[in-house]
């Protein structure tokens, strides 16, 4: 079994430390993240596993606070005609009682790093470039282990960048990784462990392994969030309500629909936070214009059609043939009472229990209740943007993610999917109807034809 390799992040104190564990760990309860200084007193760690091997520990120190005093101090401790190395410099130094007092936090970090393989040494981009930034990069040096800086927050306007580049290839430090723990680049994982993989050419299988892995890891989080979206997309199109002609009775059952839709958005929200491993609440669903809801007819698209057609060698037929026969008008698309009566007489149980309440409910002057093409349309768009906000996501960030109206035009024109059309016809896809059949293979068959076109696009 490989060896673990064990990485010491360190820096500055209130740099981003732990914010880039968090993202690194996809793990938003690690530590402690707050803007005051030296919110991190102590080392903690975290073990990153593929397969159930253990590739990488990685662990987050305190920060470096008085790097200035440290560094004379260290330059003090060679006895006459000693001149010792870094490391017997800083192992002497841990051995001393200013270790335990004056430079107790520095002490920690230095132990740390000495037991490492190497060091993330985390810069904040928008700081300036100071003294006391060179002589953490000295005191750290004098550990003897090789030391990447990660440019942390580059995604700020505020950022000093080439500063920063200048400062620390005038040190040696030549191999950087510019990264940001609030809004990470996609691939800034894989740059991350791809530079560390130079520094550390033995490591490099381990770190190649992770980085796959990481990849699949990645694809299939999307692949699983597409579906979400296909399913809430399939539930909310085949969702009906059937409502007596009275305008107090359709009041209420465009605001119960309105409430349902609202609430399985919410619902496909809180699963795509708890797949990309955030906190419930870190998005929310706001008010959908449901506008005044749909009244359809799809009882009478060409969907439903076909599925009574299927049946015409059996009960419906024989029964229209005793009854009336199916009274289809083209103009209104009705069907006739005695049809229904004669499906009933003829002996289509099945045909009538799956279409009979909607079948009387029409003749009885009900109108059906759905879902308008705009909302499915808005749906699709605002949990693309929340797929979209998640994936370039850090587990550091705070801010909660904003569904605003999306700027994306795919889902805005043309036509919807077949496969939501195709839902119209089936109510019994839909969770948010009574009864659900939602393990019909037909049902799995249109979510995956309907995946297929969310990952095209």
């Amino acid at each position: 079994m490989t060896k673990a390799l064990k990485l010491a992040v360190v820096g500055h104190t209130n740099v981003g430390k732990t914010s880039l564990l968090r993202t690194l760990t996809r793990d938003v309860g690690f530590g402690e993240v707050s803007h005051r200084p030296s919110t991190t007193r102590h080392v903690e760690g975290a073990r990153l596993s593929v397969e159930g091997e253990a590739l990488l520990e990685l662990y987050d120190t305190p920060g470096l606070e008085d790097a200035i005093a440290l560094l004379d101090y260290l330059e003090r401790l060679d006895r006459p005609g000693e001149r010792l190395d870094g490391p017997a410099r800083v192992a002497r130094f841990l051995d001393g009682s200013e270790a335990r007092q004056r430079f107790e936090q520095e002490a920690k970090v230095l132990r740390q790093l000495l037991a490492s393989d190497a060091g993330l040494y985390v810069i904040d981009a928008r700081e300036p470039v100071l003294a006391k930034y060179r002589d953490e990069l000295s005191v750290l040096a004098s550990c003897g282990k090789p030391l990447l800086p990660v440019l942390n927050f580059v995604s700020s306007a505020e950022q000093r960048e080439p500063q920063w580049r200048e400062a620390l290839a005038r040190l040696g430090l030549h191999a950087l990784v510019r990264f940001d723990s609030v809004a990470p680049p996609e691939d800034g994982e894989r740059r991350l462990y791809e530079s560390l993989a130079l520094l550390l050419e033995g490591a490099r299988p381990q770190l190649e392994r992770l980085v796959l892995d990481l990849e699949a890891q990645r694809r299939a989080r999307r692949q699983s969030a597409n579906r979400l979206i296909a399913e809430l997309l399939i539930d909310c199109a085949a969702c009906r309500r059937s409502v007596v002609s009275d305008t107090d009775a359709q009041t209420r059952a465009i605001g119960e629909l309105r409430q349902a839709v609202r609430q399985r958005e919410q619902r496909c929200v809180d699963a795509l936070l708890k797949l990309y491993a955030f906190r419930p609440g870190d998005a929310a669903a706001s008010d959908l214009p449901l506008l005044d809801g749909r009244w359809g007819d799809d009882l009478f698209n060409p969907e439903t059609l076909k599925q009574l057609g299927v049946k015409v060698g059996g009960g419906i037929a024989a029964g229209a043939a005793a009854g009336a026969g199916i009274d289809l008008l083209v103009g209104g698309l009705t069907l006739g009472a005695a049809a229904l009566v004669g499906a009933i007489a003829g002996g289509a149980l099945q045909t009538a229990r799956g279409y009979g309440s909607r079948l009387l409910g029409k003749l009885k002057g009900q109108r059906e209740l759905t879902v308008d093409d705009n909302v499915l349309r808005l749906l699709a768009l605002r949990q693309r943007q929340l797929l979209q906000a998640l994936e370039a996501r850090g587990h550091a960030a705070m801010e909660r993610i904003q569904m605003s109206l999306p700027a994306d035009t795919t889902w805005r024109e043309g036509k919807l999917p077949e496969a939501l059309h195709k839902a119209r016809a089936y109510p019994q896809w839909s969770s948010l109807n009574a009864p659900a059949r939602l393990n019909q293979p037909e049902r799995q068959e249109q979510i995956d034809l309907l995946l297929q076109r969310l990952t095209e696009t």
